[in-house]
């Protein structure tokens, strides 16, 4: 009914996370400050958002393909009685919120896993540097 709502709060959270990140970073340049980790850190909170804007936009798609979702207000049928509509908010408070834990689970993994990848490789960089 509503379950993509929730990742898609989510979604504008990191957007906004993102382009505060994004400033500092360029506050950060232009003082000749290093700016390495902030870059990073921006740049993955970007994967997050697109990974949750990218899920909310297609299960958006989806509830309106299922007639769930509305061009005219309510917007969301669910909300036409409050029967259907405490349903709605279960639904979005357990369907909607495993969602989101999940997509940032899983973005929380793949930031981990990548980081480590990329550490060894700065490692053996520096080693190789200084066998030179």
């Amino acid at each position: 009914m509503a379950c993509f709502v929730v990742p898609a709060a989510e979604a504008v959270v990191t957007t906004v996370a993102a382009h505060v990140l994004k400033n500092k970073e360029s506050k950060c340049e232009v003082q000749n400050l290093p700016a390495e980790e902030h870059m990073t850190w921006s740049s993955h909170v970007r994967k997050l958002s697109n990974f949750l804007w990218g899920g909310s936009a297609l299960l958006a798609f989806e509830h309106v393909w299922h007639g769930e979702v509305t061009m005219f207000f309510p917007f969301l049928t669910a909300a036409k009685s409050p029967e259907t509509l405490s349903v709605m908010l279960h639904e979005m408070s357990t369907v909607g919120v495993t969602m989101a834990v999940v997509v940032t689970a899983f973005w929380g993994a793949l930031t981990l896993i990548g980081t480590k990848v990329s550490a060894k490789a700065d490692d053996k960089k520096l080693i190789r540097e200084k066998v030179r």
